[in-house]
Parts: C-alpha cells; structure tokens; sequence
C-alpha cells in the first residue's frame, strides 16, 4: 500500500525536478509575494478542516488525495524572504528592513499554523525564518531580542500548562517517557527499544519487529527509528552522512550562485532539509520531545515528498 502511493509521488517529484531545474529560478522572485499569498489563504482554508482530535493540517480533496499547506508555506516563506534580502542588501542591518517585513510575515504563517496544533510545522517554519535573515544579512542585535521572545513563550508552556496544553504534554513525556509507557511515551520509547535492537549491523533489510504494530507510525515520523532496528548503527551512520554530504553540496551551491536571491534562495531549500533531518533524528532519539517531524525522502507523505524534490529542482 505504502509502496505503490509514494512511488507514484517518487516519479511525479521527480519529473518536477528534472522541469525545475531547467526552469529559471529568478522567475520565483517576480512571482514571490503571490506565492506567499497562496501559501497564507491555504493556511486559512485548512483551518476549517479539523478533524476530531481538533488538528487542523490537511486540506481534503475529495476522495482522490489530501496535501498538507504548512509544507508549501516553507517553501513560500523561503522564496519570499530572499526576495527580501536580496531587494534590500544594503538596508538589511536597520530594524525597516532587516526585521520588520521579516516579523510581520513570519508571524502570520506562525501564528496560523499553531492555531493548527502543528508544534513541528511551527518550529520548522520559525527557524527557517530566523535562518533567511542571518543568511539575508539582518543585524546581529535583533537575534538576541528573538532568543528572548523564544525564551519566554517556552517559559508560559511550561508554567502555564492552559496555554498550549498539548506542547505542555510533550515535553513533560519527554522527560520521563515512563510517566506513561502506555500512553504519551509508548511511542517514544518502543523507538528507544528499536534503535537498541539494531546493535551495531542490524537485524537486516525488512527484519524489523518493532514496525509490526509497536511503534507507532513507523513509515512516517519514526522511518528512523526502523532504519536504525533493520541497519544497525553502521547503517544509520550511512543515511547520516548521505544527508550531511547533500547539505553540504547545497551549501556549496548557494555560495557559488552569481546573485544573492539565487544564493539566498538555495540556501533556504538545504536549511530546511538540514533542519528536518536534525529534528527527525533528535525527536526519534528522544534528544528533544516528540513533535512529529518527517525525515525527508525517507518518511512517507506525497506534499513532504514533491516539495523536498521540487525544493531539490531548484536547488
């Protein structure tokens, strides 16, 4: 079941490759605010498609596929901030330029996906955000305000448990998953006993046991956790330095990109992948709490999947 669906959006994303990449990239900055635009009315039409747990994350068309809108605003907010840095680089050092357009944008985007209850979605988007201005150049000073502005909204989850309750929740299982094996911790912990099954070669290719109706989700955000079961840690360390080998080349990219939106532009699309693979990897660790988070071209998902390619097209 698994195989057939992710193998159509495999061979859709990447055709979308092979055409984005011969497409010029600076017809993104031409249409950027538009693109944003779309990202941010979609944000809104998924808020009306809760389902009865109360998340909001996917916008259902019919009965033929779903594509969840968070994935498109990265890229969105990506395009857009480099338009940005890029339009105003001898300006980005005052607050005008170098914050304020910057804070009005992302704190939309945000402020819509957590009225979603996607904790990942908005950790994601945030850090890719706070990213795009180091990289577009916005003064140093401003970042300490932002660290304060992080530090303070982690200090209400923790002490006001109403404000957020289900952020509240996880990072209480993150400290002690046994609090609730049954519960809260079960999947983090059934991911602990897999990664520790796998020893150092592994059980082998398929022999997982872990992904038989004990950990939760194991073709999603815990695919790692089953990596690690099925390759052991020399296998793991194989996928590990595959990723860091194709962040690294993105970078490389970025810095030889003859303008700064193309340089911008490419360093936001290796960000975000480097920043989803860090997560995924600390979240299935139990490193950082569980918020569900993709690990890119792993994970299954048809949007994660075509956006990352696409991402990849352009890159």
């Amino acid at each position: 079941y698994f195989i057939k669906r992710q193998l159509f959006f495999a061979v859709v994303g990447v055709a979308a490759l092979l055409v984005i990449s011969q497409v010029n990239y600076k017809i993104l900055q031409k249409y950027s605010l538009l693109l944003f635009a779309g990202s941010v009315a979609l944000l809104v039409v998924v808020l009306f498609m809760r389902d009865s747990s109360g998340f909001a994350r996917w916008i259902y068309i019919g009965n033929l596929f779903s594509f969840q809108p968070s994935e498109i605003a990265k890229f969105a907010l990506i395009v857009l901030f480099a338009h940005f840095a890029a339009t105003n680089s001898d300006k980005m050092k005052t607050f005008r330029y170098g914050v304020l357009p910057f804070a009005v944008c992302l704190g939309m985007v945000v402020v819509l996906v957590v009225l979603e209850r996607h904790l990942s979605g908005t950790i994601i988007i945030g850090a890719i955000g706070v990213a795009m201005m180091w990289f577009g150049g916005t003064h140093i000073k401003y970042f300490g305000l932002m660290v304060l502005a992080v530090a303070a909204v982690a200090a209400v989850i923790l002490i006001v448990p109403s404000f957020m309750n289900y952020a509240t929740e996880r990072v209480i299982t993150w400290r002690d998953p046994y609090l609730d094996a049954r519960g809260d911790g079960y999947q983090t912990i059934q991911s602990l006993i897999a990664i520790g099954s796998g020893g150092i070669w592994g059980a082998g290719l398929g022999n997982s046991r872990q992904k038989y109706l004990y950990i939760p989700e194991p073709q999603n955000d815990f695919i790692f956790a089953v990596v690690c079961e099925e390759l052991g840690f020399i296998g793991a360390s194989i996928v590990v330095i595959l990723f860091a080998l194709l962040i690294w080349r993105g970078y490389v990219i970025a810095m030889r990109c003859p303008d700064k939106f193309g340089s911008l532009l490419a360093a936001g699309c290796v960000t975000h992948i480097g920043m989803q693979v860090l997560l995924n990897i600390a979240v299935v660790t139990n490193t950082i709490p569980n918020t569900g988070i993709s690990l890119p071209l792993f994970s299954y998902g048809g949007t994660a999947l075509l956006m990352t390619l696409g991402e990849m097209g352009v890159v």
